[in-house]
């Protein structure tokens, strides 16, 4: 019931004498509200329909409407949208209470940015360099060494590592079994987060992955006529969130400072459960998209030629695209994975 009824507009509550002054967010396309807008990749979003039950229209974000980046900042009641960093509208009050560095079709593994020419992690911590030092020449060192350690950090990546990169394309497979790809991409994490951390990151939510052969997309791709859950991908998210987890746990026992917290956030099994059970959360659509066929639209192929073909109300579906969660799903899965973790962020 508490899964099922928690979908609210309004922020937690948080424990006395705490304060988030920003969140500030790094991954892919689930987190991207419009970093990839004027890059020269197909990993967009930013033309109808995305962005069709959105105030804004379309921003970039691969949604209907908002995503966990923004859900996640309005629970923890900072603001109800974190803009994209290189949104040339993003000013200086915007970045004192948390902007986006994520770019849609990023992962861990360094090739899988590259394919997509998109920005990788190593880029997205390079522009939160550039961003701290707008925010010190703007508030002064003090007062940006309060926003920077008394904020939340989400980083959300990994699926297109295993749908784009390790099952798409021949350069991984034939080095790397699952366990080997996940430790590999381990290690990526573990060095990114060192690195968040050496920045001045104190509190720090790693969400896991989703079970990406669950998606529609990847249904058609991976799940044979009947268009089951491509399993061998669900495998490697398994095997990918269990060293994620495993980092999370090495580094906890490195950084012991009070202050410091790290928290693996697991979306597979919240995901999951909306997938196998859509009715119970208010969904009637659980194996297709909402944009186009619903079958394997997204990103460029989710367009203005696809509308006819869409269906007039996402929230019956678990999926916007054939990749990504509706707002609505968002919108139960956001409160339900930080209401789980919260006392561990303080």
């Amino acid at each position: 019931m508490v899964l099922n009824c928690h979908v609210n507009e309004t922020a937690l509550v948080l424990p006395k004498n705490v304060t988030v002054s920003a969140v500030f967010v790094f991954g892919d396309s689930i987190v991207d509200p419009g970093n990839n807008n004027n890059l020269p990749t197909i990993a967009k979003g930013n033309f109808l329909p995305y962005g069709r039950d959105f105030k804004d229209g379309p921003t970039g974000r691969f949604s209907n409407g908002r995503v966990p980046s923004d859900l996640i900042a309005e629970e923890f009641g900072v603001k109800g949208l974190v803009p994209a960093y290189l949104d040339p509208k993003t000013q200086l009050q915007d970045l004192l209470t948390g902007v986006s560095f994520a770019s849609g079709a990023a992962g861990y593994d360094p090739l899988t940015a590259k394919t997509a020419n998109v920005i990788p992690m190593s880029g997205q911590l390079e522009l939160f360099k550039e961003c701290i030092k707008k925010i010190k020449g703007g508030v002064g060192e003090e007062r940006a060494a309060t926003i920077i350690s008394e904020a939340i950090y989400i980083v959300c990546t990994g699926s297109n590592d295993i749908s784009n990169t390790y099952f798409s394309t021949p350069f991984r497979r034939p080095h790397y079994d699952i366990n080997g790809y996940a430790e590999f991409n381990a290690r990526y994490a573990n060095q990114f987060l060192q690195d968040l951390y050496g920045l001045g990151a104190r509190r720090i939510g790693l969400l896991g992955l989703p079970p990406i052969g669950c998606v529609p997309s990847q249904r058609t791709i991976g799940g044979g006529k009947n268009r089951d859950c491509y399993e061998a991908e669900n495998q490697l998210a398994i095997a990918y969130n269990a060293k994620l987890s495993g980092v999370i746990d090495s580094l906890k026992a490195v950084y012991t400072l009070p202050d410091t917290k790290l928290i693996f956030l697991d979306i597979y099994y919240p995901l999951l459960s909306l997938i196998q059970n859509p009715a119970k959360y208010g969904f009637e659509v659980a194996t297709k998209g909402c944009c186009g066929t619903g079958l394997i639209e997204a990103s460029i192929f989710c367009n203005p030629t696809s509308i006819p073909l869409s269906c007039p109300d996402a929230s019956k579906y678990v999926f916007w695209d054939g990749y990504h969660p509706s707002e609505k799903a968002y919108k139960i899965l956001v409160p339900i994975i930080i209401n789980t973790h919260l006392n561990e962020f303080f």
